[in-house]
């Protein structure tokens, strides 16, 4: 140990602390001395530049300015961010340019939807008058700003500020455009700002021409047409080349508001924006008074759409799928026109439309009941006709996908089923008497109580107490616990909308779209299986090529509920039709199964029913919750359906619904119908049974596949039409490739 630590070892470590102390100091003295000469070196050399007297505040404002400016510029970089992240997408520009062509169940095409570029109007071909009234409306220095018009934004302030509120926009073509491309239409800063950052970004990207371009194909113009030559085509029959000076000023004052301005809805304020658009014009310079005067005399004049039966609620619904659809392709696939055949039964169409209309024509005003939508689906969720509200033109709201009503006793099916999953059965007893959840206790619509009864009756004459009783029964006593469990039920078989849990959830309170309430019915004719509304069936692309099929590549069915579940409900809810508030909807000679529902103050009012066929509902009410005058879902919903139903069951084979033997005819019954129905629809051709549909379609799959195998021939299609011209070949050949009567053997 001693060799390890000599008894001198003390002195020696000092002495080396003591050094490398000596040593810190020396270079801790040298660095600041270094400094110091290295400042004054450098106070010497900006010496030279020492300014006094006016230069010295030039130089400070611009070094000021320039601090400032980079300030400015790392915001305007964090604010630019998020908008520039909008594009960074290689397919931005394609992605508007979807265009679909819809054609029915039977191949008749029945409408389009989106923006066609391959076959637009070219710039050059748009008459100057058209381009020169956009200019003069919507952005007169469209050619000399850089997408931002700073002049133009300092007098549209000036302007509005002058007016007391908001008379001028100031936003240009290009952020126009920018919106409509990348954002909504949402009234924030926060919008405002990545709209100026996406100008300027399209005008990096594109010259003038193509932006204006662009923005004449892409705004919405009303009436679900896209571009200036679709709203020419809509509004005027003709196309956008073709337009004189009058028109060509009207559909300049359409791009602010659209449905405002629409001629088909208001045509005296279409024909005054179309003046302010002439005024314009004449403001800056593009024309005279006097080239104005004639089309100020001789305004436009629009084509009568009222009575037009394109099914405009069913396409925008399908066109809506459709953008969803594409979303699912591979990225690979750059095709952006297609030709998409849909459930749509144009006769079942029309005689909903006729159902709808008659019923408020003949009592809407005896029951102060203006609005009403529809949906009729087959069984497996095909989508065969809706009705999104009584008149397209005048509200392009589309009440059976978008509405949020509270569905009232319509609800209840989920409840009973919950219950009948959990034990019960229809001729379990309970009682109609009072409870209470807190300070909240239901009443039945009559007033007064039952007393026991068994679970069918309870349904079929709609007792609210039971529904509520069943909430708490469900739960094993835990109200809460079992409004968990009805609304895991009602998920489960279709419903997506929000269904906060309410104590009076049980008897409907919580708001549901028709669509979905419609397609989650069709559980029950399925025997516990859940399908999907849908309206699309395939997709082909432009030259023919399917893509994609419902029956192939749609989601399949899931069971959500036992089969004997299911069962129970359809004989529960036959019995709410035969016996019960459901009885207008009886069908001569078909088994039919529903349930009405009716809110407080009759503000909705709904019968949702199914066959062994079909499933459809109805809603009834006022777009402003005004409440109707005692309308309930037994009176003209159950009326409306029954004349739906009648015709829709009309030349094809009627299926039994599962557990119910057909009813026996009522010719009486019958006789009352048709008395009350004012305008009925003609009788509904006789129909392809659906095997036999499926078989057609089948053999249409085979021909495509056997035509991309063997290369360019002649398609069958084209040698059974001349098979078809041939003597004793002809009528039903004929109406089958052309989608008319189908024949049933």
């Amino acid at each position: 140990m001693r060799d390890l630590f000599p008894e001198d070892w003390r002195p020696n470590l000092r002495r080396l602390f003591l050094g490398l102390d000596s040593r810190v100091d020396s270079g801790l003295f040298r660095s600041f001395a270094g400094l110091r000469e290295s400042y004054e070196r450098f106070s010497t050399f900006m010496d030279r530049f020492h300014v006094a007297g006016w230069r010295r505040w030039l130089v400070e404002f611009i070094g000021e300015g320039a601090t400032l400016g980079t300030a400015g510029l790392i915001v305007m970089l964090a604010l630019a961010i998020p908008a520039f992240r909008m594009t960074s997408d290689d397919d931005w520009l394609k992605k508007s340019e979807l265009s679909v062509t819809f054609l029915d169940r039977y191949g008749n095409v029945i409408g389009q939807r989106g923006v066609r570029h391959n076959d637009s109007v070219p710039l050059d071909q748009m008459p100057d008058h058209l381009i020169k009234a956009v200019l003069a409306t919507e952005d007169r220095r469209f050619y000399e700003h850089f997408g931002v018009d700073i002049t133009g934004t300092f007098r549209a302030l000036a302007t509005n500020a002058r007016a007391g509120g908001v008379v001028q926009g100031g936003s240009t073509l290009t952020q126009q455009l920018a919106k409509n491309l990348f954002l909504s239409n949402e009234r924030t800063l926060d919008r405002k700002i990545k709209e100026a950052f996406l100008a300027l970004w399209l005008e990096s990207r594109l010259t003038k021409n193509e932006i204006l371009k662009l923005y004449l194909d892409r705004a919405y113009m009303g009436g679900g047409a896209f571009g200036v030559d679709a709203a020419a085509q809509y509004y005027f029959n003709k196309s956008a080349r073709d337009v004189d000076l009058a028109e060509a000023a009207m559909l300049a004052g359409l791009f602010k508001a659209p449905t405002k301005f629409s001629p088909n809805v208001n045509l005296p304020a279409a024909r005054a924006r179309a003046n302010v658009v002439l005024d314009n014009l004449v403001d800056t310079g593009f024309m005279t008074e006097g080239q104005v005067f004639g089309a100020r005399r001789h305004p436009a004049t629009p084509v009568d759409r009222r009575d037009d039966h394109a099914p405009n609620y069913y396409l925008d619904y399908a066109f809506d799928d459709m953008k969803k659809l594409v979303e699912t392709f591979p990225k690979s696939m750059t095709e952006r026109v297609f030709v998409v055949r849909t459930a749509l039964d144009m006769n079942l169409q029309r005689a909903a439309d006729a159902a709808v209309e008659n019923a408020l024509r003949q009592f809407g005003d005896q029951y102060n009941a203006h609005q009403a939508d529809a949906v009729l689906m087959d069984t497996d969720g095909s989508v065969r006709a809706m009705v999104g509200g009584r008149d397209y033109g005048a509200s392009q709201f589309n009440r059976a996908t978008d509405a949020m009503r509270q569905p009232g006793s319509s609800f209840k099916p989920y409840v009973y089923a919950t219950a009948l999953e959990h034990g019960l059965k229809p001729t379990s007893i309970v009682v109609d008497s009072p409870v209470c959840l807190g300070n909240w206790c239901p009443h039945n619509y009559g007033g007064g109580f039952r007393g026991a009864m068994p679970l069918i009756t309870a349904l079929t004459h709609s007792i609210n107490t039971i529904a509520v009783k069943l909430s708490i029964i469900v739960g094993d006593g835990n109200a809460k616990l079992g409004r968990s469990r009805i609304i895991k039920t009602a998920r489960d078989m279709g419903i997506t909308t929000p269904l906060p849990d309410t104590p009076s959830l049980p008897i409907g309170a919580d708001a549901v779209n028709l669509l979905e309430h419609v397609g989650a019915y069709a559980t029950f004719p399925n025997l516990g299986m859940k399908i999907a509304p849908h309206a699309i069936l395939e997709v082909r692309t432009g030259d023919g090529k399917v893509v994609w099929r419902y029956d192939r590549d749609g989601p399949k069915p899931k069971r959500v509920l036992p089969e004997h579940v299911a069962l129970d409900m359809i004989k529960m809810m036959n019995s709410v039709v035969e016996n019960g508030t459901g009885r207008r909807a009886r069908l001569d000679g078909i088994a039919a199964a529903g349930k009405t529902g009716t809110t407080n103050m009759s503000r909705d009012a709904w019968f949702m029913g199914y066959t062994g066929n079909f499933v459809c509902g109805l809603w009834f009410g006022n777009d402003d919750y005004e409440p109707m005058n005692r309308m309930t879902g037994g009176a003209l919903p159950a009326m409306a359906w029954h004349d739906i139903m009648t015709y829709a069951h009309q030349g094809i084979e009627i299926k039994p619904l599962p557990g119910i033997p057909a009813p026996p005819a009522r010719p009486d019954m019958i006789a009352s119908a048709k008395s009350k129905t004012a305008e009925a629809p003609p009788p509904r051709p006789r129909m392809l049974t659906r095997r036999g549909a499926e078989v057609l379609v089948r053999v249409e799959h085979m021909m495509d596949d056997a035509a991309k195998a063997l290369g360019p021939l002649p398609t069958v299609a084209s040698e059974v039409k001349r098979e078809a011209t041939l003597p004793g070949r002809g009528d039903a050949l004929t109406d089958a490739l052309e989608g008319r009567a189908f024949v049933r053997n």
